[in-house]
């Protein structure tokens, strides 16, 4: 018999079909486990400094509205001032608190973080005074937090 007229044997091929094994599905998932576990808390720490950046944003704003504020009425004694950051996402919980010491001459605007996520944030809390002065708590250096 010629080669193109011998019967194939059919067994040998049907064995090898096109597709994947579970080891190889099984190596893809790992693999993009492990980059989920990397990728996670970058993206969580982009968004804690998101959302510092908007308290900040928010701080300096208040500090020169209680300038506006005594500049009318030469004393800060009386700025009204919100009790949270206002989150700029609709119905969005706030991340910071605000709180305000105010004297005739002197103010102390501070950000405190709100639990949940931004507690984690190694910025910590946040402030700033009449004369520009900026503080930051946490243990990141405040060119970083600022």
């Amino acid at each position: 018999m010629t080669p193109s007229t011998q019967p194939r044997d059919h067994s040998a091929m049907s064995s090898k079909t096109g597709g994947f094994t579970l080891i190889e599905l099984m190596i893809v998932v790992a693999v993009l486990a492990i980059l989920a576990a990397i990728a996670f808390p970058s993206y969580q720490e982009h968004v804690r400094k998101a959302r510092r950046a908007q308290a900040k944003a928010d701080l300096v704003e208040y500090a020169q509205a209680a300038e506006r504020f005594f500049s009318v009425n030469n004393t800060y004694v009386g700025f009204p001032l919100p009790s949270t950051v206002s989150p700029r996402e609709t119905g969005a919980t706030p991340r910071y608190n605000l709180a305000a010491n105010l004297g005739a001459t002197t103010f102390t605007l501070t950000a405190t973080r709100a639990s949940g996520p931004q507690a984690g944030d190694r910025c910590g809390d946040l402030s700033i005074t009449n004369t520009g002065r900026k503080t930051a708590t946490g243990p990141a250096s405040l060119a970083e937090c600022w």
